[in-house]
Order: structure tokens, then C-alpha cells, then sequence
């Protein structure tokens, strides 16, 4: 692979992977700060446990009279681990936070409170300390809570969860969706601090259907927690009802393509408008200072291959357009966005020995369902273009009325895939939903590859992906085999 690629994929992948959290929620960043003379004065919290937004009560004793001391939350900022296309896993680092200044009274003694702030959960470190003196310290539990809402939903409706106090450590970091006792996905909050949020459909008959969050540090929910060497781990449970009624459908697939980007790679000598855009979109890459009436050619780099076939896969670059300097040396290419890998591709012309570049950036996209309605077993497909070639983007999860069906790579067709269905369930509408995930990589612990990630928007590894929407409704009669 030529370095200048490979730059422009590590620079893309970290920076979509580190712009999603907001640890200045939490207040001015604090010095680490080790104790120097040992242990002084003693730390008390009320209560030693709490959600997120709860009033916290301090008090302390035992410190220097009439001094100005901060009260110091410690915890870690998250991030991906991604470069050169490969998935790396997560790595955090020791962070802290001022919460409260405070000043002794003339006994060394002081009382004050805090909200606990919008942070991982489990175990936190809470820390007495004057400038980068450490004084004393105490331990406090941000709980886990989530949410569930609406309490009632039309069918396809977008039913909102929101979690708070995920965990950073094995055991604490890894959480399933389950939907009637179908398993969805997983939940991650790596660059969010602790948080998520994302939708599911309302899927299913009317009536009361049951959301489940549970554990699950290998892929899948671990059923029987309180059996484990770690049984406080919580299990959450909520329900809404399905109403009857016109169903909430998805939007057109053109209107699901993205219309931002984070972590687009450097625009290079080239300017490329639009930076990116989906396959067949049009595109225009201008360049100055050339040299009047000649022809350049330009190029298009790409990847080609796969990782399981054995042969491997290398960087291939091919001719894209051609066009010619006007008389200023001014030149325009046109084309459009052609039918390949999606992710970070870098354009170049040679001229007078050397070769200028710019970037373009293809964007994931989905196909309109050729067949929408039909009896139960009538086939369609899911037809995807733009898939990305990296472990974090060369693989797309297929989810059915919020049950996980499996996943389809796109590496090898050059960012096309189509997966091919069947109209399943009771007379009605049924909803399809299409999930990054995690192809591979070198992480053990927790194992969440090739599963959905519901937390894409906010916290995917790697590139910024989309999720696409689909429905198809079942119809009791093959009169309507479709529509």
C-alpha cells in the first residue's frame, strides 16, 4: 500500500473515532495528582452510589485549616483503535475533572455537593487534592439506568432508547439489545462516556412487547448473570404497546444517503466538489497552474482483493477521466462517482514529473426494495453500493422485525452487496433494518464482531457509516405478489 494512502485511511478512521465524545461536560480538567507525604484528612460520600444527575453530598475532615482544595472526579476518555483498515479495539486513558472547589474551615473540615456528571459507569475514584498534591481519596458508583419511549408506538415508529453509566472495563462494557426474545444488537459507549442513544422500529403485532438490556461480554446476552463471578451487574426490562394503525414507514432510500461526513481525509492539491458523495453521484475535480493544451489523465485508487480467499488484497489504481488545460493551464475533470469500494480514495494526475492529488470519499447507498408487498415467502432484495474494504466497514448486519438475520461482506464485489429475503410473519408490515458492524480484528475481550452495532451513529469505529431503513408488508393474498 503507497504511504500517502494509508495515511489518508489512519487519519480518517482516528478522527471519526474521536470526535463523538464530549468530556468537557464534566467540567475544567485536573492534574493527576499522586499523593506526595502520604494520606491526609478523610472523605465521606452520600450516598456512595447514584445515576447519573443525582446530588452527591461531601464531606471532609482531617484537611489543612482555611486552605482552598478541589474535589476531583477521576475517571478515562475512550477511544477506537483503528489504522491502516484494521480494527484494533479500544484503549482508554486516565483522565479527571474538577466538580467542586471547596475551602477548609478553620477545624480542616468542609461540606459540599456535586451532580453526579454524564460519565462511564462502575467505579470511580473521587479525589481531595490542592494544585497536584493528592490529599485523600474515596471510591463512588455511578449506576446504570436506561429509558424507553414512547409508551405506545404505531407500527415502524421510531421507539427511542437511551442508557447512561455504561461501563468502561470487561464485564462492564458490552450490552445486548433483546426484543421479544430475539436478539438485535449491541450497544457500545466507547467515545461517548458512558452514554447512549439510538432507535429501533416498533415491530411485531399489536399489543405489549418486552425490551430487554443484558450483558454480554461474548457477542451474545449472557442469560444467567447472577450466576457469574460478577452478579451486580444490573438486567434491564421495559415494554410498550404496539398500537393499531397506519404504520410509520421509512423514508425513500435516496433520502437515507448521508449528507454530512465526519473525519473526512485532507483535500489534498486537487479540489474535489463534492468531497463525497455515493456511487453514480456526479463529480468534479478541478486543478490550476497546468500546462496549456495538454491532456492529462486521472486517476482513481481503490483496493482490490479480500481477506479470505487466500490471494489477499492490494491498492490498484485506474483512469478515471480525461481532459485537457484550457488556455490558463486551468483544468476540469468530470465523472461520476463509479460503482466501487466505498471509504477514503485518493486521485492524482502527473504533471511535469510530478504527481498532485486530492480526495473523494465514497459514501455508502442503498437501492430502492424492487418488491415491497407480497404473500409470506415472496423473495426480494437488500441492495447496497459503496460498501467500505477496512474490518470496520466491509461488513453490513441485516435485522428482521428486530431480529438479527446475519451479515454480508463487500470487500470482494468491490463495495456491492445484495442480500436476498423472503417476506416472513403474520399480514402486516415488516421492517428491515441494516446495521455497520465490526468485520474483524485483534480484540478478545469483549468480542463484538459481525453483529449489529445499534450505536453507530455515535460511537462506530473507524469510518462515519449509515444504517439503511426498508419495509415490506405482508399481504394474505399472492394476488399481490407486489407493488
Amino acid at each position: 500500500m503507497r504511504p500517502l494512502l494509508a495515511a489518508t485511511i489512519f487519519a480518517a478512521c482516528f478522527v471519526a473515532a474521536s470526535v463523538h465524545a464530549d468530556p468537557s461536560a464534566l467540567g475544567p480538567e485536573a492534574p493527576l495528582a499522586e499523593p506526595s507525604d502520604g494520606y491526609v484528612g478523610k472523605l465521606l460520600l452520600e450516598p456512595a452510589h447514584a445515576p447519573v444527575g443525582a446530588s452527591v453530598r461531601a464531606s471532609g475532615s482531617g484537611f489543612p485549616a482555611n486552605q482552598k482544595i478541589d474535589l476531583v472526579w477521576r475517571s478515562v476518555k475512550g477511544r477506537w483503535k483503528v489504522a491502516n483498515g484494521e480494527y484494533h479495539g479500544r484503549d482508554y486513558v486516565p483522565a479527571a475533572w474538577r466538580i467542586a472547589p471547596v475551602t477548609t474551615d478553620g477545624n480542616g473540615a468542609f461540606a459540599a455537593s456535586f451532580i453526579v456528571p454524564e460519565d462511564f459507569g462502575y467505579s470511580h475514584d473521587i479525589v481531595v487534592q490542592q494544585a497536584t498534591r493528592l490529599l485523600t481519596q474515596t471510591n463512588f458508583n455511578v449506576d446504570m439506568t436506561w429509558s424507553v419511549s414512547p409508551a405506545n408506538a404505531a407500527p415502524g415508529a421510531p421507539v427511542t432508547i437511551e442508557v447512561k453509566g455504561i461501563g468502561w472495563r470487561q464485564l462492564e462494557n458490552s450490552w445486548d439489545l433483546v426484543y421479544d426474545n430475539n436478539f438485535v444488537g449491541w450497544v457500545s459507549a466507547v467515545t461517548t462516556q458512558g452514554s447512549a442513544r439510538f432507535t429501533i422500529p416498533a415491530t411485531g403485532a399489536p399489543g405489549t412487547h418486552v425490551l430487554k438490556l443484558i450483558h454480554g461480554e461474548f457477542t451474545f446476552p449472557y442469560l444467567n448473570p447472577q450466576q457469574n463471578p460478577r452478579p451486580d451487574r444490573p438486567r434491564f426490562e421495559a415494554s410498550f404497546t404496539l398500537t393499531p394503525g397506519a404504520p410509520i414507514l421509512p423514508p425513500p432510500t435516496s433520502s437515507q444517503t448521508q449528507r454530512t461526513v465526519r473525519g473526512l481525509p485532507p483535500a489534498g492539491a486537487l479540489l474535489v466538489e463534492p468531497a463525497f458523495a455515493p456511487v453514480g453521484s456526479p463529480v468534479v475535480v478541478r486543478a490550476t497552474g497546468l500546462e496549456p493544451g495538454k491532456t492529462y489523465k486521472l486517476a482513481f485508487g481503490t483496493m482490490t482483493g479480500n481477506r479470505v480467499g487466500g490471494g489477499g488484497f492490494d491498492e490498484a489504481a485506474r483512469d478515471i477521466a480525461v481532459a485537457t488545460g484550457d488556455a490558463a493551464g486551468a483544468i476540469a475533470f468530470n465523472f461520476n462517482a463509479p460503482d466501487d469500494l466505498g471509504g477514503a480514495h485518493q486521485l492524482s494526475l502527473e504533471d511535469r514529473g510530478a504527481r498532485r492529488d486530492g480526495a473523494f470519499t465514497l459514501v455508502p447507498s442503498a437501492l430502492p426494495l424492487a418488491a415491497t408487498s407480497g404473500p409470506a415467502g415472496t423473495p426480494f432484495s437488500v441492495h447496497l453500493k459503496g460498501v467500505g474494504w477496512t474490518e470496520t466497514a466491509n461488513i453490513h448486519t441485516v435485522v428482521y422485525d428486530n431480529n438479527y438475520v446475519g451479515y454480508a461482506c463487500g470487500f470482494n464485489s468491490q463495495g456491492d452487496v445484495e442480500v436476498f429475503l423472503n417476506g416472513a410473519g403474520a399480514p402486516g408490515w415488516h421492517f428491515i433494518d441494516v446495521y455497520p458492524a465490526i468485520y474483524k480484528g485483534d480484540e478478545v475481550r469483549p468480542n463484538n464482531f459481525r453483529i449489529p452495532q445499534l450505536t453507530y451513529e455515535r460511537d462506530h469505529p473507524g469510518e462515519d457509516l449509515p444504517a439503511f431503513h426498508f419495509a415490506f408488508e405482508v399481504r394474505g393474498d399472492a394476488a399481490n405478489a407486489s407493488r
